[in-house]
């Protein structure tokens, strides 16, 4: 049984600029998944580097409120809204809220450096 308690992973700064703790991933951990799991947060008035997957991904949002941007579209997002991003699209997410903006990132197949382009002005 394999139970990972989200207070005993490792913050660090993903490429886009969140605040990331991975919970699952295949390659760092036995398990027979496709796909990999992070917990993200976005500090209120933030906004993440644009970015864009080789892979789908999945964002949960937990709590906050923001504003997602996917190719040329963009929507208000808040607690319970799952987004959808599609492979090879270009994302960001932008935290207006009062609180930081938290959310479950699923990418499948899971998640690997070489399959994220992080964009610079």
């Amino acid at each position: 049984m394999l139970i990972q308690k989200l207070s005993e992973r490792k913050t660090f700064a993903a490429g886009d600029g969140t605040k990331l703790r991975e919970l699952l991933h295949p390659d760092k951990q036995p398990l027979e998944l496709s796909y990999s799991l992070a917990h993200a947060i976005l500090p209120v008035g933030e906004t993440s580097k644009p970015h864009s997957l080789k892979t789908s991904e999945v964002y949960y949002i937990l709590s906050g409120e923001g504003e997602m941007h996917i190719d040329n579209e963009s929507e208000t997002i808040e607690p319970g809204d799952t987004v959808y991003i599609p492979p090879n699209s270009k994302q960001f997410v932008r935290n207006y809220g009062v609180e930081p903006l938290v959310f479950l990132c699923i990418v499948d197949p899971a998640w690997r450096k070489e399959d994220e382009i992080v964009y610079v002005d």
